[in-house]
């Protein structure tokens, strides 16, 4: 079956662009006044609808109410080029990239940094322990626009937090967080944000957690944290099992809305469906980032998030629209550096797009056999979407969206840890 010809929206090449920096929302207009919480939550629909006639416009973006997980070998350009055809304000992260890498490529920044303007609003996510590498990367980054940067204090890979001495590592050493955010902020004119864990090893006390959020906050300029609401181990166990063996411990997350409610909060981690998601902003979270969900089952999930999360009517668009504005982006960037990227590269982001849809085993079958001779995205899919009914490639995202786990957040408050108590002179000079 081929894809009908239709007008299509072009979706340019990252490095045919250049990017100029955009104006941007308020995060204030999504900050939650945790005393206030409860007749908030009463009033989300209402609110919602409300921020989207306001923040609506060319040069704006609506707040990171919902937003993809910066994960290392998924969320890369082509990733997101898909993410953002399905989903107008689902704010988008990079893969983490190292800012030695960064320095070290000043010669070679598309590769590493470039991005479509249709990808906006994007977060650039950086790790490193080096404050002269940090200031440098944060520099020859900012030509490039992005709308947030954030640094990595979460990753517990043995590369990054082994080896690399950064990621969730950085957690044990609060005030050299804190530094690295003061060079970051002094470098860039876009918001600046933390991604973290609950703890990292035997240092995983709700206590603990807080003095980590009091230092960074109260020596440098930040005021977003995104929190994956489990804690890290860093040995014994690998990245995969660090997503699944410690823990969920999302009291300590509302804790942390309770006791310091002039920051902003994400919640990520377990998170799994656009049902949650309204729980977990329900509860009085600022905004929720999902993971491997959003990269598992791109269609059902990012296909709610305009309506379900920002109000937003829907666009009807169908799967074949967004394979035929995917097909003139991937046609266009195959064999950029000579080898790469290839057929195979472009396709990746696709291979879940028909996830528990009529054709799907077929269409992954056809799909191997295309990679070894398929030379354009094109051919690719006139080779296999035959294996997809009509039904299927036709139809927009219609009907509420998934159910997700019943009562994920309905007893948060009662398991809340007790209020957070500082000795601020004794903290700050700890």
């Amino acid at each position: 079956m081929k894809l009908r010809n239709s007008s299509v929206v072009s979706v340019l090449p990252a490095h045919d662009i250049f990017r100029n920096n955009p104006c941007r929302f308020s995060f204030h207009v999504f900050h939650v006044n945790l005393s206030k919480r409860r007749r908030i939550s009463s009033t989300v629909s209402q609110k919602r609808q409300v921020s989207v006639k306001v923040g609506m416009g060319a040069d704006q973006y609506l707040p990171p109410w919902f937003s993809v997980a910066p994960m290392m070998e998924w969320t890369d350009h082509h990733y997101r080029t898909l993410a953002r055809i399905i989903s107008k304000h689902a704010w988008l992260y990079t893969e983490m990239i190292a800012t030695e890498t960064i320095v070290h490529q000043e010669h070679n920044l598309d590769r590493f940094l470039a991005f479509s303007p249709e990808q906006h609003p994007i977060v650039l996510q950086i790790g490193g322990s080096n404050l002269d590498s940090i200031a440098k990367a944060t520099q020859l980054a900012k030509p490039y626009g992005y709308d947030e940067i954030n640094l990595n204090c979460g990753c517990p890979s043995p590369k990054v937090a082994g080896h690399g001495c950064f990621g969730v590592r950085l957690m044990l050493d609060p005030k050299f967080v804190a530094k690295a955010m003061s060079v970051i902020a002094a470098n860039t004119d876009a918001p600046i944000s933390v991604k973290c864990r609950i703890g990292v090893d035997d240092y995983d006390s709700y206590n603990e957690l807080c003095d980590f959020i009091y230092k960074v906050s109260s020596l440098s300029p930040t005021r977003h944290f995104i929190i994956h609401s489990r804690k890290a181990l860093l040995n014994g166990i690998s990245p995969a099992e660090n997503r699944t063996i410690p823990p969920l411990k999302y009291e300590y997350f509302y804790g942390l809305l309770r006791d310091f409610p002039d920051l902003r909060f994400t919640i990520n981690g377990g998170i799994k469906t656009i049902d949650e998601v309204n729980a977990a902003r329900k509860a009085g979270a600022h905004g929720v980032m999902v993971g491997r969900a959003a990269y598992h089952n791109p269609w059902q999930l990012l296909g709610h998030v305009d309506t379900e999360i920002y109000g937003a009517p829907s666009s009807g668009i169908t799967r074949r629209q967004v394979l035929e504005k995917y097909q003139v982006y991937g046609d266009s960037i195959l064999w950029r550096d000579g080898r790469k990227p290839n057929v195979r590269d472009v396709v990746k982001p696709l291979i879940n797009f028909f996830h528990s849809s009529p054709g799907n085993s077929l269409w992954k079958r056809k799909a191997d056999a295309a990679f070894h001779h398929c030379m354009t995205i094109k051919s690719f899919f006139e080779e296999t979407l035959v294996a997809i009914p009509d039904s299927v490639l036709d139809a927009p995202i219609a009907g509420p969206p998934p159910l997700g786990r019943e009562g994920l957040f309905a007893n948060v408050e009662s398991l809340m840890p007790p209020p957070y108590e500082s000795s601020e002179q004794e903290l700050l000079h700890a």
